[in-house]
């Protein structure tokens, strides 16, 4: 893109490019489903990053009416049991047009919580039925702060309804994560894959 458009911020023209080596996504791996207990990222989170992203592609569910969940890890612990505190809400629209809104979902929180946090819920089982999204996190290696996250999901429910679940919170704690792992609250992951991504910036 050198040599079309200027490096340049905050121009008048319509036209950004963000600054030299910013912004970039570097894919780290990925992982596919195949009725998996759970999925496992326990190498690629570090220093080497601030901030790391995961993707979530057509996240199938053994089990109807489950809800889609992660938690984290720090060194090579694998209790999974992190304290985190978050919020969550969503929108929905379901397919016979007659049930819609927006809505806080305080069941769906944790308030100083050591269990995996919910970022997509009653995902159904028919064949094409799933959900997709992301995960953000933010400086996961800081010894200063906790760890923020973020995730959007789009989740096609078991009641034929499709819910957008928005989830934030943070990781209450200074040691460095090193490890995430989903899985669903019953049943294996049936099908579907994630991706990590380190992101410079």
């Amino acid at each position: 893109m050198s040599g079309i458009i200027a490096q340049n911020t905050l121009d008048n023209s319509g036209l950004i490019k963000s600054p030299e080596g910013g912004g970039a996504w570097n894919f780290i791996s990925k992982q596919t489903a195949s009725s998996s207990a759970t999925i496992d990222f326990t190498s690629g989170i570090d220093s080497t990053y601030r901030e790391y992203l995961f993707t979530f592609n057509n996240i199938h569910p053994e089990t109807d009416e489950t809800q889609f969940m992660f938690q984290t890890d720090t060194g090579t612990n694998t209790s999974y049991n992190q304290t985190i505190t978050s919020t969550y809400f969503r929108s929905k629209h379901n397919e016979a047009d007659g049930g819609t809104g927006v809505e806080y979902k305080g069941e769906q929180d944790q308030a100083q919580g050591t269990s995996f946090q919910k970022i997509a819920i009653n995902l159904g089982t028919d064949n094409d039925q799933s959900a997709s999204g992301y995960l953000h996190i933010f400086n996961p290696s800081s010894s200063t702060f906790v760890k923020h996250f973020i995730a959007l999901t789009n989740t096609y429910r078991a009641e034929d309804l499709n819910e957008q679940g928005f989830t934030a919170g943070y990781v209450n704690t200074t040691t460095a994560l090193t490890r995430v792992q989903f899985k669903m609250s019953s049943g294996d992951i049936d099908a579907g894959d994630i991706c990590l991504y380190g992101i410079t910036t």
